[in-house]
């Protein structure tokens, strides 16, 4: 089977290094497609978002609040139209059986082409957020699989008018890192903490 998985980073590389552990008849291709498919545009939306987020949370909450309807919308689900365009030359080279997407972009990218009758791959969208923004859902009867961060999220895909049968709560990846076990004393003492305090670890990325 050959699987293409793109989107967020963390979570594509995730998914990727469980499969390739775990099923060895599976050829798997990791592609950025933001990337991919305008570098500048990459480099900008980047970009703005590290510096909205140590900045300026609230401006970024508003953008993703607002992105969901009106023009955010309609200019974010106009350029992914054109972009897919770029992206259907790798995916007509690669020729997946199976998409999983782990971006609101590159599923609807991928959903544009399917639409068109451009590629035929089963599409997978693995949702990273805790809750169901509508630019996941652009194109929805064009996505074959729903997989969601906790059954509360399911619900409310159904009540969108989602098939049950097509959503799963699976969480969000998470790389096998985190199922290993550390030093908690020798960690701490490096880090210049102590045992008898409550720690509290906040972690991002792309």
């Amino acid at each position: 089977m050959l699987l293409m998985v793109v989107g967020h980073l963390s979570a594509a590389r995730s998914i990727k290094e469980y499969l390739e552990n775990n099923y060895h008849d599976v050829e798997i291709r990791l592609v950025d497609c933001v990337k991919y498919v305008n570098k500048t545009l990459d480099k900008l939306t980047t970009t703005a978002y590290n510096e909205m987020a140590k900045k300026m949370p609230w401006a970024w909450g508003k953008i993703y609040s607002n992105s969901q309807k009106g023009v955010f919308a309609k200019i974010s689900n106009s350029s992914n139209r054109m972009m897919a365009l770029k992206l259907n030359k790798l995916l007509q080279e690669f020729s997946p059986d199976v998409v999983v997407s782990t971006h609101p972009f590159g599923s609807q990218m991928c959903t544009v082409l399917k639409q068109k009758g451009k590629i035929h791959a089963a599409i997978a969208t693995v949702m990273t957020d805790y809750a169901p923004h509508d630019q996941w859902l652009v194109n929805s009867n064009f996505i074959d699989y729903f997989f969601v961060a906790h059954d509360g999220m399911k619900q409310a895909l159904v009540e969108k008018g989602i098939a049950s049968n097509k959503i799963f709560s699976t969480g969000i990846p998470l790389s096998n890192r985190f199922l290993k076990s550390y030093p908690k004393k020798q960690i701490l003492e490096e880090l210049g903490l102590v045992e008898n305090k409550k720690t509290v670890l906040f972690f991002a990325g792309r």
